[in-house]
Formats: C-alpha cells, structure tokens, sequence
C-alpha cells in the first residue's frame, strides 16, 4: 500500500502513524505485591553481604571473642582468677571473672565489650554507606529507574540494615559461643542474682540477649540511615554517623550532663545484663527499647521526608 491510500485522520487530512507517545500514567505503575518487596530486600541485603568491606568487618567482630577467649585462658592458666587473680584491680565487665568457670559466659562478655564502640562503629559505616554510597558511586539513578520507587527502595534500605544489626550481633554472639566451649568447661549456669539454671535455659537467654543487644542498635542504624540521605558522599555519612555514636559515649560518661543521658541513644545498651537475673528486671529493658523506638521513629520519618524530596543527581 503506497502512502497515499494510508488512512488519513478525519481532523487534519494527515496520514496515521503507530503512536511511539510514552505510555501514560496508566501504564506506569509500579510493582506492589510482597512477594516483589521481598524479592528487593532480598537483593539488598545480598549486595551488602557480598562488598569485601562488610565481610572484613564481620571478621573482625568474629576475632574479637576469640581474642578475649584466648586472653582468659592465658592469664588464668596458672591457677589465678581473671583480673584481680594476680593483683589487677579486677575492673571490666562483669562477665568476665565468670568465663573460666562457663564458657557460655563469654558470649555475654563479648557482646558487652562489643556493643560500647565495636558493634556501633560497624552499624555505622554500613549505614551510613547504604544512601550515599549509592549516590556516590552514581548507581541511585539506575535503582531509581527501575521499578522500586524513593519509598521503597528507603524502606529496602531500612529493613535490610535491621537485618544486619542482627547477623551481626549474632557473628559475635556464635564467635563467642564456639570459642568458650572449645576453651572452657559448659554445664549449668549461675545467673547474676545466685539463681543456678540448666545450660539449656541459659542458651535461651543468650539468645535473647544477642536479640536485645541486635534492638539496642536500631537506634543509631536508622540515624546512621538519615545520614546518608544527607549526602552523597559515602565517607562523610560513615563517618559522621561513627563520629556521634563516640560522641555520645562521651557525652553519655560526663556526670554535669545527667539530665540528658535518659535520651542518647547509648544510654540502656549494657541494660540486657538484667535478662540474667532472676526475676528479670524489666525496668530499663523496656526504657532502652522505647528509647530505640523513639529515635526510629524520628530519624525514620527524617530520612523519608528528605530522600523522597532529594535532587538526585548521581
């Protein structure tokens, strides 16, 4: 057929060609169905996992009881008692003296010398990259394009680094749990309040534990999240979130600032010491929980309100 008997539009006498318009609204709707949600966490959470950076991280958390597995087993391999065994003054966690005794204890010590500046400063630098570093590295752009959505994607981001507050609690909780029944005798365990318990029990409490210690640091992960959205440089999110979770253990230390103390976010972190007493103590547990609600809810609603607003540009 020649363009001449093409058809020809009743308006303009013009002939008719294949509409190659972008598709409208319509046809632009993104994927809502959970199983699509998960699929993008899922991929999230993948990526993060697989970066050399998180890996050495994780290793260096998982070197830490072993290192302090090792460290008690030597000072007390002549007999004495941890610390004050051969005249040191006995100062650290509590935990610790108690290691030689069961090795489930080394778990609760590694968590405790871990959780003021260790697990924090990893929270901090995987978070803090998880915006930015996209921006950064120009690769926000492309996961924008596809079919994710600011709000989603925030969301991905969000769940993907409450996930990892928990896997790496438990790098040191497993660590520390390996390390002491290889080095130190296991059996029934005598809590803080004198109650004994069968070891079956204490592992539940461990366990519980490594979920208190994984909910302790939500606080400074969604801060740490807000950062990001701030920047799009990857290095000064990290470190700007690892600078104010020091600087608020410095500001948590100084006794003229009491009255703050109740709402920096490190305030209950070493609170988990009450589920090993019987009965618990449920006082400052649920403060610490609340407390990390509170700034989740905050810096939560911050980062949403600014990454959905940002001038993506990289």
């Amino acid at each position: 057929m020649s363009r001449a008997d093409e058809p020809k539009s009743a308006d303009t006498g013009v002939p008719k060609t294949a509409d190659t318009r972008p598709p409208g609204p319509t046809t632009d709707k993104r994927p809502t169905s959970p199983l699509w949600a998960l699929a993008l966490f899922r991929s999230e959470l993948t990526t993060t996992l697989r970066r050399w950076r998180t890996l050495a991280l994780l290793g260096v958390l998982a070197l830490i009881p072993i290192l302090i597995g090792v460290a008690v087993k030597i000072e007390t391999s002549d007999g004495g008692g941890f610390g004050g065994g051969r005249g040191g003054g006995g100062e650290g966690p509590a935990f610790f003296p108690q290691i030689t005794n069961n090795g489930i204890f080394l778990v609760f010590a590694s968590l405790a010398a871990t959780l003021p500046v260790f697990l924090p400063m990893v929270i901090g630098v995987i978070t803090g990259d998880a915006i930015a570093g996209e921006a950064g590295s120009g690769t926000l752009r492309y996961l924008l394009v596809a079919p994710a959505g600011r709000t989603r994607l925030l969301l991905a981001k969000f769940t993907t680094s409450m996930a990892f507050c928990l896997i790496a609690t438990l790098v040191v909780a497993l660590s520390g749990l390996v390390t002491g029944a290889l080095l130190f005798p296991l059996g029934d365990v005598t809590l803080i309040s004198g109650i004994t318990v069968s070891f079956e029990e204490a592992l539940l409490r461990a366990l519980g534990v490594a979920a208190l210690v994984a909910l302790s640091l939500v606080g400074i992960a969604t801060v740490g999240l807000f950062i990001s959205t701030l920047t799009n440089s990857g290095i000064a999110a990290m470190a700007t979130t690892v600078g104010l979770v020091i600087t608020a253990q410095i500001l948590d230390t100084i006794p003229q600032l009491h009255a703050i103390h109740p709402y920096l976010f490190p305030h209950y972190w070493l609170s988990f010491a009450d589920l090993l007493r019987e009965p618990v103590y449920w006082d400052e547990l649920v403060k610490n929980l609340g407390l990390q609600g509170l700034y989740v809810a905050v810096f939560g609603s911050a980062a949403w309100a600014r990454f959905t607003a940002k001038d993506i540009t990289a």
